[in-house]
């Protein structure tokens, strides 16, 4: 008789187990990271009866959690690569809309800028068209700075995200190291295995793959989670926070730094890679810093190719031009590292059609005299060896150099074009009277009136400013095939000169062209012009920089090379959109399968409740038959 009652409480306990699991199942069907769990039954060992075994019921071996660790490996991968490639399009989105907005981008104010000065050299003697150049000229200076600074607004969003993102990360780090302990402790001593727990574990670790690429290593019932090139993250119940540290060579610019027993350790943008953390380095080194550096190196080359045009010219008081736009220098940076912080790099623009987006890290190789150097352009980090003489280099059309007490080790960072945009440092307007803009040339040719020939005498072109630029100069011809010149300037007087109608004939900082058949004894003459306030030679020479390629190896012209940048960060945005999408739906797809396998379906569940309500009161009327035997046999004794 007791066999039979222990059978049925067996089969009741079971049920009651199988309706409890099934109702917890309910209960967390919404619950992130849940996997459904269930019962595993089996029978118990039977009786040898002599004519056989006898059943002695069932019993509950473990509550198992279906938990597929392939299918979780998948999402935690499609996962890490989604959030990464949203983070990347959600911040490249605010650049693309800035560039190409076509009322707050650069081209409609540098169209602007020189429609007016072509207005101006159309009427040079016009105080109103000089007042509008120099009112376009200004505007076209705030757009660049205005640019510039929504840039570095983007800039400071970033660093803040990077912060909530490594504080996200600790806290994740903190959570595994506690559920690591509580879990070692609920199945230490061959305890059984704490669902749960482990649910709440693998969720943290998801949490934390939408911030960094993690890697997962089992030892025994605890995770240890590995980021970066192998950093630890969690061992066992231990973690290792990260936070932010100032870069050694940048001071404005974060970076993600590892603590250890040791100290910090800084951590490149590269070994960072996956999740939002990712992302957002990603975007930083390989976009905006490149949308600063080209924007800022339209200004340079604007600014520079135009004060070189313009110190040629002659202003409306008669005075050789000046500089019209202030030019950014490189922003050269020492490491804190460095052995001896008056150790110095030097850096400065000698080509500016040369000049790349890229930054460059200079690296004394070795002390002494002359010291070793080299430049590696962090670009394509692409190393350039210095002179052996320990003198200047020229790359990319920037002049490298270092000084001072070297250390073999020493660094520092160079960014020839960062400031070119800037309010502080960058482009701006140097002149503020309207009278000294240069729109007219030094200089006037003229061919004497008593000329046989048929010769003709092109204006001037200014090539370079110097002292002896207006000196006069006479051309005379001794045949039709040779010429002496004379006056002041260096390799004057030039006798015997050979002659070829239409070739440059260049002294004194000028050239121009003689053409048709002069005759012996023919001259002509060069000297200072008017004085300047109706001339427009300088200013049709200004214009002309507008189409002149100067920009990318003299390749393009400032518009183009904005096109290009508004080209480039527009073409990335639309690859970021479809390949965030696509991300999107491999992330959704490994959840679906995931869910699938692990996920509460509440129909299942309603037919569990059901089987086990069934089973309940089937093991209830066992109990029962069990209970009324027992009594028949009682009556027996009556």
């Amino acid at each position: 008789m007791s066999s039979i009652l222990s059978v049925g409480q067996s089969a009741l306990s079971a049920a009651q187990a199988g309706l409890v699991t099934t109702g917890h199942n309910i209960a967390n069907a919404s619950t992130p990271g849940y996997n459904r769990q269930v019962v595993v039954q089996g029978a118990v060992n039977g009786q040898d009866a002599g004519y056989g075994f006898i059943g002695k019921g069932t019993e509950v071996t473990a509550v198992r959690r279906v938990y597929s660790e392939f299918l979780n490996t998948q999402v935690l991968s499609t996962q890490t690569a989604s959030t990464q490639l949203s983070s990347y399009y959600g911040q490249i989105q605010q650049v693309n809309n800035m560039l190409a907005d076509s009322k707050a981008g650069l081209t409609p104010v540098l169209q602007d800028f020189f429609s007016s000065l072509q207005a101006a050299g159309a009427d040079p003697s016009s105080g109103a068209a000089r007042e509008s150049m120099l009112s376009s000229a200004n505007t076209l200076v705030g757009r660049f700075q205005s640019m510039d600074a929504q840039l570095g607004e983007v800039r400071q969003g970033v660093t803040t995200e990077m912060r909530s993102s490594v504080d996200a990360i600790n806290v994740y780090a903190q959570q595994i190291g506690k559920l690591n302990d509580a879990i070692e402790k609920a199945t230490s001593n061959g305890g059984s295995t704490p669902n749960d727990l482990l649910d709440q574990r693998d969720q943290a670790i998801s949490e934390l793959s939408k911030e960094i690429k993690v890697s997962v290593v089992k030892q025994g019932a605890t995770y240890n989670v590995m980021i970066g090139s192998g950093q630890p993250l969690v061992v066992g119940t231990k973690t290792y926070d990260l936070s932010m540290a100032q870069s050694p060579t940048d001071p404005k610019r974060p970076m993600v730094a590892y603590q250890t027993v040791n100290g910090t350790v800084l951590l490149s943008d590269e070994s960072l890679s996956g999740g939002k953390l990712g992302g957002l380095l990603e975007f930083r080194s390989k976009t905006l810093d490149q949308a600063q550096n080209a924007l800022g190196r339209i200004a340079i080359t604007l600014a520079s190719s135009f004060n070189a045009q313009h110190v040629l010219g002659q202003d409306a008081n008669g005075n050789p031009g000046v500089e019209f736009f202030k030019v950014a220098e490189p922003v050269v940076s020492p490491s804190s590292r460095n052995g001896d912080q008056a150790a110095s790099a030097s850096a400065a623009i000698v080509n500016p059609s040369a000049l790349t987006t890229s930054d460059y890290k200079v690296q004394v190789t070795a002390a002494g005299t002359p010291p070793g150097y080299k430049v590696v352009r962090l670009s394509d980090g692409k190393p350039f060896d210095g002179p052996a003489d320990g003198s200047s280099m020229v790359l990319d059309g920037v002049s490298f150099g270092v000084s001072g007490p070297l250390t073999a080790g020493d660094e520092f960072l160079v960014r020839p074009t960062a400031d070119g945009a800037s309010l502080r440092n960058g482009i701006n307007v140097k002149i503020t009277d309207k009278a000294t803009i240069a729109l007219g040339s030094p200089l006037a040719s003229a061919a004497a009136s008593g000329n046989s020939g048929t010769g003709s005498i092109s204006a001037p072109t200014v090539t370079a400013a110097g002292a002896d630029l207006t000196q006069p100069v006479a051309i005379t011809f001794t045949s039709a095939n040779t010429f002496d010149v004379t006056g002041t300037g260096p390799g004057l007087p030039a006798i015997g000169v050979a002659f070829k109608a239409g070739e440059d004939i260049s002294y004194n900082g000028w050239k121009l062209q003689i053409s048709g058949v002069p005759a012996s004894g023919d001259s002509f003459t060069v000297g200072g012009g008017s004085n300047g306030s109706g001339d427009n030679r300088n200013a049709l020479a200004l214009a002309a920089l507008q189409s002149a390629s100067t920009t990318d190896g003299a390749s393009t012209s400032f518009q183009g090379a904005y096109s290009q940048l508004v080209s480039q960060v527009g073409n990335k945005t639309r690859e970021l959109a479809s390949t965030s999408a696509a991300a999107e739906q491999l992330r959704a797809s490994a959840v679906s399968s995931q869910q699938a396998e692990s996920g509460v379906n509440l129909d299942e569940e309603a037919a569990n409740l059901l089987r086990y309500q069934q089973a309940y009161q089937a093991a209830g009327k066992v109990m029962k038959t069990a209970s009324d035997m027992f009594d028949v046999l009682l009556s027996l004794g009556r």
